[in-house]
């Protein structure tokens, strides 16, 4: 992997590139899918690429291979798809060296070393936990990654990063005469410690107690948001608001540093250097040391997340360097800016039992079609429950959300103790106070 990307490195600048960006992927995974109470299928592969991004005069051009034979002529292309593009005013520079800090928790030998029999186990044992409560499991999956990434450029930055990861879910369903009931649940771990057959048992057993819901009127209420739920909404409808590049664009709400977005007591971090976070590593994608970033303080905009290319087009008196936040998908992309370990932080407590009327919302639907600019969502809520005098007591069957997540994050008036990493979202349930919910 290094001796390929210095030969991408030096192919890309003997035909001409001004700066180049080298940046390798190798991943070994397994990926076992269910079906009912059966393995559907299991799959073991590994993947190798090399991404190359060429500056010439200011335009960039970008092109991947993963083999290679052709890394010569994919350095070439990049070469040439920036000769080929318009010079960008706003580029400054590809990012320097800079100290790398320590992290923890991002690398399970276990996991490197598990063999797909035992991968097969452990989805097998997520079905017998949801089978355990009586419940039918109706679909799921498990996918365990070994990966290891190298970031080379001709500012000096040689990087390299190791890293695992295990993921599991499944959904089932429960029916009791004409009582029909769904629910899911899900695990993401970088280390081989997530219990699959608890997870099953946890889907199970939230199907059953989600039996014979009934309605509840359309009104405004409050309403405490699960870990699976918020973190959700705040995908979607928030974290977008955060980059730099649509604040730039104008295409964010959160423009404004120094005002106030949120509930006093709330604080939101970007920290890129949580241990065992999902999005932990010693540097971005493009090498810059990884941060932690306050994005809220007691509820003022302190921030926003930035790259090299976003740093390097703000304003030169305001001192803005990349946060470490330039993510990518694969070999074959272009880094964009993404959120490393979002994490909400307010004052914890029993906001169950502190709640005289409501509902509790376990998770949503339709999230991904909220609008990223205004902020403004409709959804659909799952296994959802209403609270009252500090006991959650009947489920609802069928109950739509309506709001505006910059609204909601002013009314959150309450945190649990279930602080739960949703992905790289980190959040515990919320308690949010007079939502809209239509019954």
């Amino acid at each position: 992997m290094i001796f390929a990307a210095s030969r991408a490195l030096e192919c890309a600048s003997r035909a001409g590139a001004d700066e180049v960006e080298v940046y390798c992927t190798t991943d070994r995974s397994v990926s076992i899918a269910t079906k009912l109470e059966q393995i559907e299928y299991a799959s073991e592969s590994l993947t190798r690429g090399i991404g190359i991004r060429a500056i010439v005069a200011g335009a960039v051009g970008f092109a991947s291979t993963n083999d290679e034979k052709t890394i010569g002529h994919a350095s070439e292309l990049a070469v040439t798809s920036a000769r080929a593009s318009q010079p960008d005013p706003d580029w400054s520079s590809l990012p320097t060296r800079g100290a790398y800090p320590a992290v923890h928790g991002v690398f399970d030998s276990d996991i490197a070393a598990i063999e797909l029999s035992r991968c097969v186990e452990l989805a097998v044992a997520m079905i017998r936990g949801v089978t355990s409560t009586g419940a039918t499991p109706t679909s799921g999956g498990l996918a365990v990654s070994t990966g290891t990434s190298h970031i080379r450029n001709t500012n000096g930055i040689e990087h390299t990063e190791e890293g695992t990861s295990i993921s599991a879910f499944i959904e089932c369903i429960v029916k009791d005469g004409a009582g029909i009931s769904t629910a899911y649940d899900f695990d993401v771990s970088r280390s081989l410690d997530i219990d699959t057959f608890e997870i099953g048992r946890r889907a199970g057993e939230l199907a059953k107690q989600s039996l014979h819901g009934g309605t509840i009127e359309t009104k405004k209420m409050t309403v405490l948001f699960s870990p699976l739920a918020i973190a959700d909404i705040l995908e979607y409808a928030f974290t977008p608001s955060l980059s730099a590049d649509n604040v730039q664009k104008g295409r964010s709400m959160l423009s404004e540093v120094g005002a106030e977005v949120g509930a006093d007591e709330l604080s939101i971090t970007d920290d890129g250097l949580r241990r065992c976070g999902i999005g932990t590593a010693q540097a971005d994608d493009e090498g810059t040391p990884s941060q932690k970033t306050m994005i809220l303080k007691d509820g003022i905009l302190e921030g926003h997340l930035y790259d090299a290319y976003t740093a390097g087009k703000a304003d030169a008196e305001t001192d803005i360097v990349s946060t470490g936040n330039a993510v990518r998908s694969g070999y074959g992309t272009t880094p964009a800016i993404g959120v490393r370990n979002l994490v909400l932080g307010y004052p914890a407590s029993d906001v169950v039992a502190e709640t005289t009327s409501g509902v509790l919302i376990h998770s949503v639907i339709g999230a991904h079609t909220a609008n990223q600019y205004s902020g403004d969502f409709s959804i659909e809520a799952r296994n959802s429950f209403l609270v009252e005098n500090g006991a959650v007591t009947k489920p609802i069957k069928s109950l739509m959300i309506a709001g505006n997540i910059f609204d909601l994050l002013k009314k959150i008036d309450g945190a649990g103790t279930d602080v739960r990493a949703v992905g790289d979202i980190v959040v515990p349930t919320l308690r949010v106070s007079d939502v809209q919910v239509v019954g």
